[in-house]
């Protein structure tokens, strides 16, 4: 595997980095985040418009530039860093995968809608009684004529309040528990005005991102709303949360390096005993024990990424061994930038305190490292 990137990917994570570090401070960004909108439009115009990143991974028939795996992990390792809480990864990573894996006109619209920033979606899975197979669905869409009925709970849909579109999972025939027949519907949505039938109640959640709980009575979409084949979806569902699960370990390693920079630098200048606190040896050691955690973290994020387009059994393996290395590497590194840090790491003037919200979020988006462990050994023995 070569982990080096190309100059292309170079440029694009300068580009990226540059623009974030001039226009999304921690104080402007976290106050927009707890606005009632929730997320600065504007940047995410500049995304599209002005860096690209909305493009940069979707195919040039619908306005895309092209990119693949390496390109999102690039993008999303410095969201992370940036603690970006506009919704990349559920629309342009997700969503998108969704969309280009079941493909049709109404598919090829909403992904260059996404790409001129015109369009964000929300993935509408996790139910109530999911438990840990995320499968397990019990909402339901009966053909009715020309449309289909939608009925079901679904709950922390991520990026619900500013979602311009829903992607449905709902099931068409079979048992609760059955991965065949699942079927996906692209709804229109407008977070004030949800569609006849649709109960949406949004919130924060601890790391600043919105999310919210939706209930879908009897709902009417026309028949083109299904995407791809009636009852053949989990296998897109599994790759697009494998793709989810790759952006958030990528996001992870972005907020770590990050995390542990600032830690290195506040250790440098805080002094105690009249000498700086980074002379003291065992702080140094604890360091040394966070730098190698990133590092490890890195190189599963890489694995995972690099694996994508793999058959399944190795993209589960090394999808499930990234999140689980970095589930851990997320908790060892925030606790202990916090501990370093004293008082002021909880405090809202300094990232650290935001960082670890965020990554202890992480340690259980896409399935936590418990779920992931159960899924490696599948994938292993099976």
């Amino acid at each position: 595997m070569d982990f080096t990137l190309t100059d292309e990917q170079s440029m694009l994570r300068d580009a990226v980095r540059s623009y974030l570090a001039g226009r999304y401070p921690l104080v402007e960004s976290r106050s927009a985040a707890r606005s009632e909108a929730g997320w600065q439009p504007a940047v995410w115009e500049a995304f599209a418009s002005d860096l690209g990143i909305l493009a940069a991974t979707l195919p040039e028939s619908v306005g895309g530039l092209g990119g693949g795996p390496e390109e999102m992990m690039v993008i999303a390792e410095e969201l992370g860093r940036a603690l970006v809480v506009e919704p990349y990864t559920g629309t342009v990573v997700v969503g998108a995968a969704l969309l280009r894996g079941s493909g049709g006109p109404a598919a090829d619209a909403v992904l260059s809608a996404v790409a001129a920033g015109d369009a964000r979606i929300a993935v509408a899975l996790t139910e109530p009684e999911s438990g840990r197979e995320p499968w397990d669905v019990q909402a339901t869409a009966v053909r009715d004529g020309d449309d289909y009925v939608l009925s079901g709970a679904k709950i922390v849909v991520a990026d619900l309040p500013l979602a311009t579109h829903l992607i449905v999972v709902a099931r068409t025939t079979g048992d609760r528990l059955d991965r065949e027949g699942l079927s996906l519907f692209l709804v229109e949505f407008d977070p004030q005005a949800p569609p006849g039938g649709a109960d949406a109640r949004y919130f924060r959640t601890i790391d600043d991102h919105h999310t919210g709980d939706l209930v879908l009575t009897d709902v009417r979409v026309p028949a083109a709303a299904l995407l791809g084949a009636e009852g053949r979806a989990w296998e897109l569902v599994e790759r697009a949360l494998d793709d989810g699960a790759a952006a958030v370990c990528s996001e992870a390693v972005g907020i770590m390096r990050r995390v542990l920079e600032d830690t290195v630098e506040y250790t440098r200048n805080r002094r105690q005993f009249g000498v700086p606190i980074g002379s003291f040896q065992a702080l140094q050691h604890r360091m040394v024990d966070m730098a190698l955690e990133v590092e490890q973290s890195v190189a599963a994020a890489y694995l995972a990424v690099l694996n994508l387009d793999a058959e399944p059994r190795v993209r589960r393996r090394a999808v499930s061994a990234a999140k689980i290395t970095i589930a851990r590497a997320a908790r060892f590194v925030g606790q202990n930038a916090v501990q370093l840090h004293g008082g002021m790491g909880l405090t809202e003037e300094l990232a650290i305190g935001h960082c670890f919200k965020r990554l202890t979020v992480i340690e259980t988006e896409f399935g936590s490292a418990t779920d992931h462990l159960r899924r490696y050994a599948e994938a292993v023995g099976g």
